[in-house]
């Protein structure tokens, strides 16, 4: 949203004029949300969405990153923030941060009878990690996003042909 189709900066734009987008999965996991800075098209450091969390959905499973950070700034309604073993109730004038590498998973969960907006600011890293504690997963994006399952730990040599000399 930083530039138009000949490359020349941008102004303002109004966030309603950005087409929604809709995230989520079952009955337990929706939000929607608007992009107003995108790290994948645009090539820009830092992602910002206007985002939307409906009553009794939770944004997105519990997680915390490795190398990205993440902010939310709440504009209207409460939502329910997990971070780590606690819960604290997010409503319109809150921040908090999540800095990278700080290993207490979080999400929201909205608990009202109304919709739940906030900013949410992230840089994109290309080789992030990020962790899912409750379900045991990780996901690696330097291997092309792939999804593996966590609580297996292998040995250095684990695979390794350490008993045949080399060739």
């Amino acid at each position: 949203m930083s530039q138009d189709e000949t490359g020349k900066p941008r102004g303002p734009i109004a966030i309603e004029s950005v087409p929604w987008r809709e995230f989520g999965k079952g009955v337990r996991f929706a939000n929607r949300f608007r992009v107003l800075s995108d790290t994948h098209a645009d090539g820009r450091k830092i992602g910002v969405s206007y985002e939307e969390l409906p009553p009794g959905k939770q944004s997105v499973p519990f997680h915390y990153h490795m190398v990205e950070e993440e902010h939310i700034i709440a504009l209207e309604g409460e939502a329910t923030l997990r971070l780590g073993d606690e819960r604290y109730t997010l409503k319109a004038g809150d921040y908090v941060g999540f800095p990278a590498g700080q290993r207490a998973g979080h999400c929201l969960i909205n608990e009202t009878d109304k919709p739940f907006r906030f900013i949410m600011i992230g840089d994109h890293a290309p080789h992030e990690v990020c962790v899912y504690p409750d379900s045991g997963k990780m996901v690696v994006d330097a291997m092309d996003h792939h999804m593996l399952r966590l609580g297996e730990s292998l040995d250095y040599f684990d695979g390794e042909l350490v008993d045949e000399p080399v060739r």
